[in-house]
């Protein structure tokens, strides 16, 4: 998260100026780690993976959100998700598959794929601090509020 400390560089990189997997298809035609291309994006993996069989799948288009795409865009990066999800969790044998999307260190949409397995290092989950219930039921008001206007 410090890239968001120095606010030249994050604008560069949510703005795709300075976004490594356009680089990187720039370069040389696709992300690095291009298994396939598919109809939204690339499904991409690399050698030192958190847990085995791990994949992300690259959106072919710079956008910062997920809410900067076309409704269509959108769509088709879902059904990708949908499409890649069971097929990569028969392969790896995986009894469950967590799918994230953060966009923290490189603001360009792309999902993470984790096979999950009996007895892998995150089992147990990972599960950040309580809010305190004051600010949850702020948060949760305010977020019904905006929800309802529109």
């Amino acid at each position: 998260m410090s890239k968001w400390t120095d606010h030249v560089e994050w604008r560069r990189l949510y703005e795709g100026e300075w976004c490594p997997i356009c680089d990187s298809t720039r370069l040389v035609g696709t992300p690095l780690g291009t298994i396939v291309e598919m109809d939204t994006g690339y499904l991409t993996t690399r050698r030192d993976q958190p847990v085995r069989g791990y994949c992300c799948l690259v959106l072919k288009r710079h956008a910062a959100e997920l809410h900067d795409l076309e409704e269509d865009e959108a769509g088709g990066s879902m059904k990708d998700m949908r499409r890649v999800g069971p097929v990569l969790k028969n392969v790896t044998g995986a009894v469950k598959m967590n799918l994230e999307i953060h966009g923290n260190t490189i603001p360009h949409p792309h999902v993470h794929f984790f096979p999950r397995y009996a007895r892998d290092r995150f089992e147990g989950g990972l599960w950040p601090p309580e809010m305190p219930a004051n600010e949850l039921e702020e948060f949760a008001a305010r977020l019904r509020t905006v929800l309802a206007e529109g």
